[in-house]
């Protein structure tokens, strides 16, 4: 299959991280204008959940042979650490992500109106009761989980067909697993794109909690493609789309 072209594949993480923070971000101010004064239950976070694993199995499958739907700079980063991306990719990769992540959360506002900006759009912020240690500890081990699965189900061994399925799951269980805590944030694209519509429609974000978020998801991603390259076989050549969905690039 023909490579795509570099514009192809930075245009394909702008749409990709674009849909991800719409349905995935969009589905917590959502949440929150059904339940009205209830907030987020357990199943509402089982709902959320289910948002991230979809739209996430379904861009896998739609995108990965294009890009390899990395729509995350932790992701990116972990791919280049582990030699499955050149590190030249990197800076236009992240530049699209987080240009895809800032039109995601512009079409929350669009979609949902006042309501959702009132409701902060998807935006993620932990109170004075989480100590920042803690919401620091799970976003690595968060996105650490997820980079994880990602360098798994594209190596060339991996079960064939199910690279969209194995992302979306491992996102789904995380949501619900550090959802009370972190809010689940392992993707610093996901992070940023929201504050910044936040901010634009005139709304209270805590930009001083994002380095935090930001340090600990890449921390957590090159730890990933470091830990990970001590278990398969030293050669891990490019994944073929013929048998994996989500597509390495060539060095």
């Amino acid at each position: 299959m023909e490579d795509s072209k570099l514009w192809q594949k930075l245009f394909s993480e702008v749409l990709g991280t674009a849909l991800l923070v719409l349905v995935g971000a969009g589905s917590v101010p959502a949440t929150l204008i059904l339940n009205g004064d209830r907030g987020i239950s357990m199943a509402d976070l089982g709902v959320i959940a289910l948002a991230w694993m979809l739209i996430v199995i379904a861009l896998v499958y739609t995108l990965g042979h294009i890009s390899g739907m990395h729509v995350n700079p932790a992701v990116s980063l972990g791919l280049a650490v582990s030699g499955q991306m050149p590190w030249r990719y990197v800076p236009g990769y992240v530049v699209a992500q987080l240009v895809g992540a800032a039109i995601g959360a512009l079409g929350i506002a669009a979609v949902l109106g006042q309501a959702g900006i009132t409701n902060g759009l998807g935006t993620t912020a932990y109170g004075p009761s989480l100590s920042p240690w803690s919401v620091m500890t799970a976003t690595f081990i968060g996105t650490f989980a997820l980079v994880f699965v990602v360098l798994g189900v594209i190596h060339r061994k991996a079960a064939p067909g199910f690279a969209g399925l194995g992302i979306g799951a491992v996102v789904g269980a995380l949501v619900i697993t550090l959802g009370a805590t972190s809010a689940a944030s392992i993707n610093p694209a996901a992070n940023f794109g929201p504050m910044l519509a936040l901010q634009i429609f005139g709304g209270s974000v805590l930009w001083e909690q994002l380095p935090g978020y930001v340090i600990a998801q890449l921390i957590g991603g090159v730890a990933a493609a470091l830990v990970y390259q001590t278990l398969p076989p030293r050669e891990l050549p490019a994944v073929s789309v013929a048998k994996n969905e989500v597509a390495t690039l060539d060095a």
